[in-house]
């Protein structure tokens, strides 16, 4: 199976894009055709044994329209032809309305001269009557309007020509409604000069006066030029849309230096090679993905994943293209290039998910297949009711005619689904979530129970020190120890144990021998003595008493954390507690998942005592714990048997099955490439807040999409009795052409306008939450959106020499109750501190000096 986008031309309404869907979607070997009018795109899914891709363009080409590949890669020359195609037509339109307008213009005067001396005043200048008023110079008046209007009808032609073409081919569109009322117009003002110059011949000056006030040109003119304004803001504003994927591709870079035969050499990106060494300078893009082989850095990820503070990178690190070089010089070997890397993936996710259709769509584009030739129906049959029936005269039945060709608006249904979809998953984009499709970005409003799996998700994915509990020694002076105890050790507690410690910037001791004892933990020796840290059967082995100890494990344990336990050969002299942590925002948005009315279970497959904890501290509804990689996909189609529409977060892959198997899989960013292959949603951020921002947009869109279905089947409604004169016969109301060419464009720009509201969405990261503490300590009132007071104070310090002197003042101030947020300036010796509550300048001098510098004023 292979899925191919193709560039389409000569579309201009719904009907044209459900006809080139219809001809494409006939083909043997195709499985899935969707067209998109806003994009002027087509993706296709199709068996490349059946079918090929020209005889896929030659059915667009037998439909009446055009077609080519859009090319295999998305992400710079087709949107750049995209962009440079757009502009093209945005200057063309300019350049056609500027020239209407010069000529509409003298033609609505010599047309209404009369009225808008009447209406407003206006004088009118004797050589002008002389010329063109009274039925003794009606030839002079009518043919004048009739040479003006060619210029304007020459340079919208467009409208005829397709118009036509698409109604002999038999599939009518917008532009053959258009066409068919400005000509129709046109037509009879001809016709009515013949009959005026037969009245003046004839000195029948009733006739003549009759004919002289139904021309109709200025109706034939204002047609197209008011069709042509319409088109032209719906063009600029339909550009707006495609913002985020313009900005995405303004972060890639565009050139690269790289080492070559010893040699630095500046190229375009697009000529790396996988395997090349990248020279990166301080300030400069990552420009491919890669692994660092020579250097130290940190680096700005804010484009692709929020993150706001840089992080810190070594050799043996991977950098993602588009990121931000911000302090080091550094070497790294591309594994991704081009098309590959990292931000061309995300802009080819965010294309293809604006070009794409959402189920929503299949609506309106099933009526827009039969609204055009029901239109051309319901106008010749009013007009003949009119004349025939009604007794009403040609001039009046004709304009009825005219009227409902030009007042009905396909164009308005076509584009509410696909406006909508290009901006929300552009704003998601701009947010760190990726929506896959316009299938995904519909179901996610319609979800009613998500399931995250826990480790990655929820919390961290990796083991942190939660606690530490000292007997006979200092904190420093027990994870100095614990640090060279584990030192040697593998395990992932160790890890989590070294970790604090380089934190803390405390040296491990030397020890001697070290042996890992299976199952139970270690020993070793230090500064001449025995100790041990594992779990109560070593300490049990060893004859350690805990009973003064068992409160205070068995609490850990409840709490979902690990203990270890530090002795040394006659009694226990430390606790250390180690636990897979949640992540700052998980219970926000769990809540959050709650209050919006959709049930939230975890699956695990950590013991029950772990999960339980946890489903304690976030107060999570339902937990699944102890479940199995393959059962996974299991109680994912077990809640959907049961009826529901389920989401499913996970970042491993064990979780890639059960992220298919839900109705909308959702990958957490820093999960592994199968997950995020398996979902139909990437939060970039890593964050469960953007699953919420999610379906918040979901609902956004999909609301948004509803109305303006509603306001563009709601005007046609209205707006094609009214031109057919159902309200004349009773109160004399009648629109006339002219009304409804202005009607018609301004209901497309409405809809446009409308769709273009979305980009005020704000993601759950903008708005206020209430403390996790708050969260525990109330765990079933209602959870309000505020905003915390917050204030901020600016900290001068003496003694800063380094980064590790940044980093140890940074974690010094952030762990004070009440300060959420510190930004270290080393280079000003400044320290910014936001914070919920009032603190003490001697509290601070205090925290400061305790971390080995100083406060000063």
């Amino acid at each position: 199976m292979k899925h191919e986008k193709y560039a389409i031309t000569g579309m201009s309404c719904s009907a044209c894009s459900s006809r080139v869907e219809k001809a494409v979607s006939k083909l043997d070997g195709i499985t899935k055709a969707s067209v998109n009018l806003l994009t002027n795109s087509m993706q296709v899914d199709y068996n490349e044994t059946k079918i090929t891709d020209t005889e896929i363009v030659n059915a667009v080409i037998d439909a009446g329209y055009g077609a080519s590949l859009a090319g295999g890669s998305v992400l710079k020359n087709s949107t750049d032809s995209q962009t440079a195609a757009a502009d093209q037509e945005i200057y063309s339109m300019k350049h056609r309305l500027i020239l209407s307008v010069i000529f509409l213009i003298p033609t609505m005067y010599i047309a209404m001269h009369h009225m808008f001396f009447m209406w407003f005043g206006l004088p009118i200048p004797i050589w002008f009557s002389n010329v063109f008023h009274g039925p003794e110079n009606a030839i002079t008046f009518s043919f004048s309007q009739f040479l003006l209007i060619l210029p304007i009808m020459y340079v919208n032609r467009k409208y005829y020509i397709n118009g036509f073409r698409n109604l002999f081919r038999g599939a009518p569109n917008m532009d053959s409604l258009v066409g068919m009322g400005s000509a129709a117009s046109a037509i009879f003002g001809a016709f009515a000069i013949f009959r005026i110059g037969w009245g003046l011949g004839h000195g029948d000056l009733t006739l003549v006066e009759t004919y002289s006030s139904n021309l109709y040109f200025e109706s034939a003119g204002m047609i197209v030029t008011l069709i042509t304004v319409g088109k032209y803001l719906e063009t600029r504003a339909k550009g707006k849309t495609s913002a985020a994927i313009e900005k995405l591709m303004d972060l890639a870079p565009k050139h690269a230096t790289v080492l070559r035969s010893g040699i630095e050499t500046i190229i375009p990106v697009e000529e790396l090679a996988v395997g090349d060494e990248i020279i990166v300078r301080p300030g400069e893009s990552i420009p491919a993905d890669g692994m660092i082989t020579e250097g130290t850095t940190s680096i700005d990820e804010a484009a692709l994943t929020g993150e706001s503070i840089p992080i810190e990178k070594q050799t043996g690190d991977m950098v993602t293209s588009a990121t931000i070089n911000k302090t080091g010089y550094i070497h790294f070997m591309a594994q991704r290039v081009g098309a590959d890397t990292t931000i061309n993936q995300i802009i080819r996710l965010v294309d293809e998910a604006s070009a794409s259709k959402a189920p929503i769509a299949k609506t309106a584009d099933t009526i827009a297949g039969i609204f055009v030739p029901a239109v051309i129906v319901i106008a010749v049959a009013a007009t003949a009711i009119w004349y025939f029936l009604l007794g009403a005269g040609m001039e009046f039945s004709f304009s009825i005619g005219i009227a409902i060709l030009v007042i009905s608006c396909p164009c308005a249904l076509g584009l509410a689904t696909p406006v909508a979809i290009m901006v929300g998953t552009g704003k998601g984009a701009e947010n760190g979530i990726l929506i896959k499709s316009g299938d995904a970005l519909e179901t996610a409003h319609a979800i009613d129970t998500v399931v995250m799996d826990k480790t990655g998700t929820i919390t961290e994915g990796r083991p942190r020190v939660t606690d530490i509990k000292t007997f006979s020694k200092t904190e420093a002076e027990l994870l100095a120890l614990a640090a060279g105890m584990e030192k040697g050790s593998e395990h992932p507690l160790a890890e989590a144990i070294m970790t604090c410690s380089k934190e803390r910037f405390i040296t491990p001791v030397s020890i001697t021998d070290f042996q890992a004892i299976f199952g139970r933990g270690i020993q070793a020796r230090a500064n001449g003595k025995t100790y041990y840290a594992g779990n109560a059967a070593l300490m049990k082995d060893h004859g350690i008493d805990l009973t003064q100890n068992t409160s205070l494990l068995n609490a850990l344990a409840d709490e979902g954390k690990t203990p270890l336990i530090f002795a040394d050969t006659t009694a226990v002299i430390g606790i250390i507690a180690v636990a897979d942590v949640e992540k700052e925002s998980s219970a926000q948005a769990i809540s959050a998942f709650t209050r919006m009315g959709i049930d939230v279970v975890m699956l695990t497959g950590d013991n029950a005592r772990t999960a339980e904890a946890l489903r304690k501290r976030l107060h999570i509804p339902k937990v699944i714990a102890e479940v199995l990689p393959q059962d996974k996909e299991k109680h994912i189609a077990a809640l959907q048997a049961q009826g529901h529409t389920v989401a499913m977060i996970g970042d491993g892959i064990n979780d890639a099955p059960a992220l298919a198997k839900a109705n909308l899989g959702m990958a957490i960013g820093a999960g592994t490439d199968v997950a995020i292959e398996s979902a139909d949603a990437v939060l970039m951020r890593n964050d469960l807040l953007d699953a919420v921002s999610a379906v918040r947009l979901s609902k956004s869109v999909i609301r948004n999409i509803k109305e303006n279905l509603f306001w563009a089947f709601f005007y046609n409604i209205i707006g094609i009795p009214l031109a057919a004169g159902i309200l004349y016969p009773a109160y004399g109301i009648k629109l006339s052409p002219m009304i409804g060419a202005a009607a018609m464009s301004l209901s497309s720009v409405c809809v446009v306008m409308n769709a273009l509201r979305l980009r005020f969405f704000k993601p759950d990261h903008s708005v206020g939450f209430v403390s996790r503490e708050t969260l525990r300590e109330t765990p079933n009132t209602t959870f309000h959106h505020e905003k915390e007071i917050t204030m901020k104070t600016t900290l001068n310090i003496e003694g800063m020499m380094c980064q590790h002197c940044q980093k140890h003042v940074h974690d010094a101030l952030s762990k004070m109750d009440g300060v959420t947020d510190v930004t270290v300036d080393l280079e000003n010796k400044k320290a910014e501190v936001t914070m919920t509550k009032d603190i003490d300048a001697k509290d601070f001098a205090k925290v400061i000096a305790d971390a080995g510098y100083e406060l000063v004023k």
